[in-house]
Order: C-alpha cells, then sequence, then structure tokens
C-alpha cells in the first residue's frame, strides 16, 4: 500500500473485535465470575495493605491538595473523594504497590486485576452521577462482568504478542484492556470503544527499564495505576466526541506494528470469552514476582533443614524455566525493595533464612542482614527445558522452580521442586481458604473489627455481593 495515498482505512481487526466483545458479549461462566469475586476482595485487601507504606501513599489523594470532586469516585481504604482519572490511579498504584494481586503469564506477562483501578472508579463515578440523576446505580454484578472482560482482553493479547522482548512495558495492556471496558462502561457504542482503544494504541507502553537490572525501582508499583488511570481520560475524551485512529496497529510505517514489534502482526491468539479469568494465578501467600513464587515455596519447604546450618551452606541450586531466567536472575547489589522482590535468589534466600516472606522481607531492615548476600553469592540457576515448555503449554501453564542446596561437608538436601504454585487453578480449591484469610487479615490492618467483619461477610457472600450497588459498596470501604 502507498503510504502517501490518504484514504481512509479499515477498522483493525483486533481493535474491532475488542469493541464487539467489550460491548456485546455476555458473560456465561459462573466460574469466571465466581472467580472474579475472589479476585475483587484479593485486589482490594492488597490495596489496603499497601497504605501502610509511605512510599505508597505520598502517591494518593488529589493532584492539587484540598480540591473537592462533585461525585467523587472513593479511595477504599480512606476518605478521598477524587476525580474518576485521579481515582483510578490512587486505587491501581494501591493494588499494584506490592507486587501481591493476580498474575497471567504467557510469551507477556502482567497483573489483570490493575484494571480494577479504572473500572471501580469508573463504576463509582457513573454511579454517583446517574444518582443524582435520580437514575440507578450499577451493581457490583456490572463490575464483576467487566472484570471478566478486562482479563480476557489483558489476557489473551499476552498469549503471544510479547512486549518484553522489544524492551516495552506490559501495563500497555493494562491501558487497552481498561481503556475498552471503561469505555464500554461510560455507554461507549462499538465504534467509540474501537476509537478509544486506538488511542491506547497510539500512546504506545512505556520502557521496561525500571523493572531490570541496574535500574529496577518504584515506578514499576505506579505504572499499571498510571496505565488504567490513562485509560478513564482516553474513554472520557472518546465519549465527547474526540476521533480514533482506525489503523492505529498496521498502518504501514507509522503504526504500532512497525514502530515498535518490528512489523510483528499483533493478534489475539484464541476467541474472547472467559478463560484469562477461569485460569488466572492468585498470589495466595507470597508478595513476590510470580516466576518465583514456587521458588518461595521451595525454599520455605527447606526452612526447618537448613536455617540452622546456614554457615555450612556451600551451594544453592535453583532449577528453572527460561522466563524466570530472562527476568528476575540477579546478581550484585539490590538497591531497593522493587529491586529485591524482582530477584529470584533474593526471594530463595529469604524463604531458606525465615520460612516465611512477607512485604517486610523487602524493606532495608532486613535487606541489611549480611546473611542474605552471602546466600545470594552461593546461589545458581539452571534451566529444566521441560519447565520451559510447560511453562508455555496452554494446558499446563505451569511456574516450575526446585531448590537444592548443598553442605560443605558434601551433603545435600533433597531437591525440593514446585510445579505449580498455591493460586494456580489446579489448586484452586486449596488456594481459596487462604485467598479469604489473606483478605480478613488486611482488613483487620485498616479497619475496626465490626467494620472488617461486615465487609469480609460483603465480599464472601456471592448473591449479597452481586446485588449491592457500586455507591454502597464503595462507601462501606472509607475509613
Amino acid at each position: 500500500m502507498d503510504t502517501k495515498v490518504n484514504v481512509k482505512p479499515d477498522t483493525d481487526e483486533v481493535l474491532a473485535q475488542i469493541a464487539d466483545y467489550a460491548v456485546n458479549s455476555e458473560i456465561t461462566s459462573e466460574e469466571a465470575l465466581d472467580t472474579a469475586r475472589y479476585v475483587l476482595l484479593d485486589t482490594i485487601g492488597c490495596g489496603l495493605l499497601a497504605l501502610r507504606y509511605p512510599e505508597c501513599t505520598k502517591h494518593l489523594g488529589p493532584i492539587v491538595p484540598g480540591t473537592i470532586v462533585p461525585n467523587g469516585v472513593r479511595v477504599p481504604g480512606t476518605q478521598f473523594e477524587l476525580d474518576p482519572v485521579q481515582g483510578a490511579f490512587n486505587i491501581g498504584t494501591m493494588i499494584r504497590w506490592l507486587d501481591y494481586n493476580d498474575t497471567w503469564l504467557a510469551a507477556e506477562w502482567g497483573h489483570p486485576s490493575d484494571n480494577l483501578g479504572g473500572i471501580l472508579a469508573t463504576a463509582d463515578y457513573v454511579s454517583r452521577k446517574r444518582l443524582a440523576n435520580g437514575e440507578d446505580p450499577l451493581t457490583m454484578d456490572d463490575v464483576l462482568i467487566a472484570m471478566v472482560k478486562a482479563h480476557e482482553i489483558q489476557g489473551v493479547l499476552a498469549l503471544e504478542n510479547s512486549l518484553n522482548r522489544q524492551g516495552l512495558d506490559h501495563v500497555l495492556f493494562v491501558k487497552v484492556a481498561s481503556t475498552a471496558v471503561v469505555t464500554a462502561m461510560l455507554g461507549g457504542n462499538e465504534e467509540q470503544v474501537a476509537d478509544a482503544v486506538s488511542q491506547a494504541w497510539v500512546d504506545n507502553s512505556s520502557l521496561r527499564t525500571y523493572r531490570q537490572a541496574p535500574n529496577a525501582g518504584s515506578r514499576k508499583s505506579w505504572a499499571a495505576g498510571d496505565a488504567t488511570s490513562r485509560a478513564v481520560r482516553l474513554a472520557l475524551m472518546t465519549m465527547k466526541g474526540e476521533m480514533g485512529y482506525a489503523s492505529a496497529l498496521t498502518a504501514p510505517n507509522w503504526g504500532f506494528q512497525d514502530v515498535l514489534v518490528g512489523g510483528k502482526n499483533i493478534n489475539l491468539a484464541r476467541p474472547l470469552d472467559s478463560y484469562v479469568m477461569e485460569n488466572i494465578l492468585f498470589k495466595v501467600s507470597y508478595p513476590a514476582e510470580f516466576h518465583a513464587q514456587t521458588a518461595a515455596e521451595a525454599a520455605i519447604e527447606l526452612h526447618d533443614e537448613v536455617s540452622w546450618r546456614l554457615d555450612e551452606i556451600a551451594e544453592v541450586k535453583i532449577t528453572t524455566h527460561e522466563s524466570a531466567i530472562r527476568i528476575i536472575d540477579k546478581t550484585g547489589p539490590l538497591h531497593n525493595p522493587a529491586d529485591r522482590d524482582h530477584s529470584l535468589q533474593y526471594i530463595t534466600a529469604i524463604g531458606l533464612i525465615y520460612g516465611e516472606l512477607t512485604a517486610d522481607h523487602y524493606e532495608d531492615d532486613i535487606a541489611k542482614n549480611p546473611i542474605i548476600d552471602e546466600l545470594r553469592e552461593k546461589m545458581y540457576t539452571e534451566e529444566n527445558q521441560q519447565y520451559t515448555k510447560d511453562y508455555l503449554d496452554p494446558e499446563k501453564r505451569s511456574i516450575a522452580n526446585a531448590v537444592q542446596v548443598t553442605f560443605k561437608d558434601g551433603s545435600k538436601t533433597n531437591e525440593v521442586a514446585v510445579e505449580y504454585p498455591i493460586g494456580h487453578r489446579r489448586r484452586r480449591a486449596e488456594s481459596i481458604p487462604l485467598l479469604e484469610e489473606k483478605y480478613y487479615d488486611t482488613l483487620k490492618t485498616r479497619f475496626p473489627r465490626l467494620q472488617a467483619d461486615d465487609l469480609l461477610h460483603l465480599c464472601t457472600e456471592a448473591e449479597r455481593l452481586r446485588r449491592t450497588t457500586v455507591t454502597d459498596f464503595m462507601a462501606s470501604f472509607v475509613i
């Protein structure tokens, strides 16, 4: 095609498919909707827990202190009422701060519950505006459906489209998914959703450098909040009549595909339905990058055997999969909590030394323990090609790691291998009681006991939650 011929192109197929799904698709999977309920309670819990950390809370509130917004968006666990764009940033930043919310692993990875920042903010804004006009608000059933759709769009895009191999950050897929779903929540039709989503692609993606050595830093904790809030901004602009860009992906020379991914086609690897929500991975026990979850579990299993003889350790072998080696295999100094929670070796060392792993283990007070770095220096990683194959197998989607300790006298522990982490679909029944416990424990860090009890029952009673209005739900989390 001659790029100088100014003929209006057809809408890119990927844009059209996303728009049709966001506007027209009915979610009929009860498994997906029930899983979405657990994603909701877990994600809000992660955000509430982050409020304990000043490095997170310094980002929260209105941009201009003291700003009052009519029909504003409530931020759970606070008294803030914000405009929907800043509300989405606040909620999204809280959610992601501790790296403890759900995960999706494929050619690209990410955290689809990051979209809840935009979804909750928009739902509260729309609902309060409707009430002011004498109309019915949205219900939490609407929110759960939006969550399933956002998970699906982000996760299916991630199946075969790798941004990280281009040095780009996965939060672009958050921005795309949030934009589609939020525009539909605002009443957008297929054309408007496609227009808004095209804007998300035209924005392109931030560089991944803030997740990788030597620049790993705290931006990775607010990047998703930025993406989901940008989605709300693009949706609101589109609903005011802002135009879209039909071939934002495929335009020769100037489209996303040619400019940023070497001409590779961006595709949807499977029809959009509810596959991603049904197969989502929960971080049930450990706030750590998901490629290391099974390493943490294996190390903690070895704790009783090795913790009393740490000075006798000669080496620690970590057998893992290719993605873990590429993303979180780190040697040398680790400079901040964001650096540490993306280090396979640091996470394994904490498990061996302490027999547990919490967000506090990434803070400077713990990181000063010289035994951690001494142990890291004795570690080496090795790829198991079967682990890598099973990681990419859509029927397995394992995230395997194995840990074995060798002592100076030549003796060894057993090699402890964990193929599927707690929180995997194959261990869902095992994980649900632990998810509820995790949520309740978090509630108690922020709310009085009676309010915490009410919030537990609200989110664990499925039919009650789905009937609850968004305005009542959000009001219940005001402190």
